[in-house]
């Protein structure tokens, strides 16, 4: 569910556009205040930068939506000017079909910041079951295909977490989980599902055969809700988990924290998502998040220059800032000081790869 921080409604700064290039006749729209939009994951690290900017800075209140990802970075790439965003927040790299589009529709001049990490995190209620997760139980027990007898593959018979490894509870599978527009899905499927299926014979030589095949299977979920879609809203699967006994729930590590009284995480090969697991690779799951600032509208949209490096400011995104306490694992300081000199040089980056 789309959430807004603050609602752009101020008639200060009122602002024209029609300088960004767009040509159309609704170019000439007006609107005060910065705009960021995408990932829930974002959300409340952007929330409050925008409400730490607002206070120290006046003006125009930011507005931040959750969109997911994928939604806010295509709200971004729609062009330049009013109605777009200026600020893509993201739980995971901008795709090149993405920064195509962008190129498309006239916005050239994209600047990629990574603001820190998080991890993805498999929970249960703090009174439930615990489980120790093999990478390839999360394929085995949740893709819509797995190996079957002679070769072939089947759709997933598996309805018990000790079907697909005899070492896990003996727990329905029941897991409540992002949608395809979400950047913690993506993340998901690239950090767990992927690569427990290259630990599987069958999926290894399917990818050695055929990498579109096998990123077929390896990142299509199950469909019999056993995987249940749960909207953007992270906190509304933290709140499922409670109120659904033996269910399991995919969300940010900034969730878990806030949430650590009713809730806990499962570990994946032994090891737990925390801070320092995180911050040093060792856990999984972690993942990069980043903000994309459509470089086009910094001069135009007052003060979206002077939020960007209040994003990316020591007292935020440095160890023991704001945002650290919102959940948000930070950069080593070495990176930080490395994004936070793109920041400032607006540095546009190039096509991904």
């Amino acid at each position: 569910m789309t959430r807004i921080l603050l609602a752009a409604a101020s008639a200060v700064a009122l602002l024209a556009l029609g300088a960004c290039g767009e040509g159309s006749p609704g170019a000439q729209q007006t609107r005060s205040g910065i705009w960021a939009a995408g990932s829930s994951t974002v959300f409340p690290f952007a929330t409050r930068v925008a409400e730490n900017f607002q206070r120290t800075q006046g003006g125009a209140a930011p507005r931040v939506e959750a969109l997911g990802t994928g939604g806010g970075i295509q709200a971004f790439c729609q062009g330049v000017g009013p109605s777009t965003p200026d600020i893509a927040n993201a739980s995971r790299p901008m795709k090149k079909s993405e920064f195509e589009l962008c190129q498309k529709n006239g916005v050239t001049d994209i600047v990629e910041i990574k603001i820190g990490y998080d991890g993805i995190v498999i929970a249960t209620a703090r009174t439930g079951a615990s489980f120790n997760f093999r990478l390839q139980d999360l394929y085995l027990g949740l893709a819509k295909e797995v190996p079957g007898p002679g070769g072939a593959f089947v759709a997933n018979p598996a309805t018990t977490w000790q079907q697909v490894n005899p070492a896990l509870p003996n727990q329905r599978i029941q897991v409540y989980g992002p949608p395809p527009t979400s950047g913690t899905r993506d993340a998901f499927l690239e950090l767990g599902m992927a690569p427990g299926a290259k630990l599987i014979p069958a999926l290894a030589a399917v990818d050695e055969a055929d990498e579109d095949r096998f990123e077929a299977l390896a990142h299509t979920l199950r469909e019999d809700q056993l995987w249940i879609d749960s909207g953007e809203n992270d906190n509304a699967i933290v709140q499922t988990l409670t109120r659904t006994p033996g269910s399991l729930g995919v969300f940010g590590f900034s969730f878990l924290e806030q949430n650590m009284d009713t809730v806990k995480p499962e570990t994946i090969d032994g090891v737990a998502p925390t801070v320092e697991t995180i911050a040093d690779g060792s856990y999984p799951l972690a993942r990069s998040l980043y903000i994309y600032v459509k470089k086009q509208h910094i001069g135009v949209i007052p003060g979206l220059e002077q939020f960007v490096m209040e994003f990316m400011s020591e007292a935020a995104a440095g160890r023991g800032g704001y945002l650290q306490d919102r959940g948000l694992v930070p950069l080593p300081a070495n990176e930080l000081a490395g994004q936070r000199a793109i920041a400032q040089a607006l540095t546009v980056m190039t096509a991904p790869n």
